[in-house]
């Protein structure tokens, strides 16, 4: 069975170490501070054979010359990743990749960066999806277009409901305060935002979180839902999901 170990690192990043104790091979889930992954590894008896880069950020991608140094990991990565580091397997939508016997599906999920994926490992339920979704949130629009970033969430709501999602940071609390002001009558929301603040005065993380719950509650993926396009104008999802965008940058 895979084994996912999440901690800290920087002021609101999560690292991600994906472990196969049959292979041996452990993924570095992007690499946004070295040493702390390095150290988190070592204390866990792991060594880092791979990279998976969700995009190229440096909170995602530049500690990816410092684990290869000390590690000899192999890079597997969009090729927006060659901005900070080498890759050695260059991927893109549809690809698989592999960690021992298990397979990751490589999905585009791009709008924040133009070439950002998530990688789903359907055998174990879970997919790691960078900064493209959080926990009643998803990632700015730095690079991409609100159509291209509304496909990319109808990927993610395609996959099964009871995927767990290891999103990149702990946003949670604000993205709360948001989906409140986004989707007041929202009863589920209320339940959730209830649960949220209490891990949080508990300092626990709120992540990962389970797409059936985002699915009920995001109002970023829930931009096709009759009641928010009313709320939000837009004749299609994505000019919802425009206008949810641009109130949370303005919030």
């Amino acid at each position: 069975m895979l084994t996912v170990y999440q901690f800290p690192c920087l002021s609101d990043n999560y690292g991600f170490l994906l472990h196969d104790p049959e292979s041996g091979e452990t993924a570095a889930i992007d690499t946004p501070d070295a040493k702390e992954y390095l150290k988190q590894a070592e204390a866990k008896g792991w060594t880092i054979t791979h990279i998976w880069n969700t995009h190229w950020h440096p909170d995602h991608a530049g500690g990816n010359a410092d684990i290869i140094a000390a590690t000899g990991a192999k890079v597997i990565a969009p090729k927006e990743v060659e901005r900070l580091s080498s890759i050695d397997t260059e991927v893109s939508h549809g690809d698989v990749v592999s960690l021992g016997k298990f397979k990751a599906e490589i999905i585009d999920v791009s709008g924040h960066t133009n070439g950002h994926i998530a990688f789903h490992v359907p055998e174990a339920g879970i997919a790691f999806v960078g900064d493209s979704v959080f926990a009643l949130g998803c990632g700015r629009m730095f690079e991409g277009t609100a159509p291209q970033f509304w496909a990319s969430l109808e990927r993610i709501k395609a996959l099964p409901a009871e995927t767990t999602l290891y999103c990149a940071h702990e946003y949670t609390a604000a993205n709360a305060k948001f989906a409140l002001h986004a989707d007041p009558d929202n009863s589920a929301l209320h339940d959730y935002v209830a649960e949220i603040t209490a891990k949080r005065e508990r300092n626990e993380p709120t992540v990962p979180t389970q797409l059936s719950r985002e699915l009920a509650t995001n109002p970023f993926l829930r931009a096709d839902d009759p009641a928010l396009m009313a709320k939000w104008g837009g004749t299609e999802p994505h000019e919802t999901f425009a206008a949810l965008r641009a109130g949370k940058d303005n919030f």
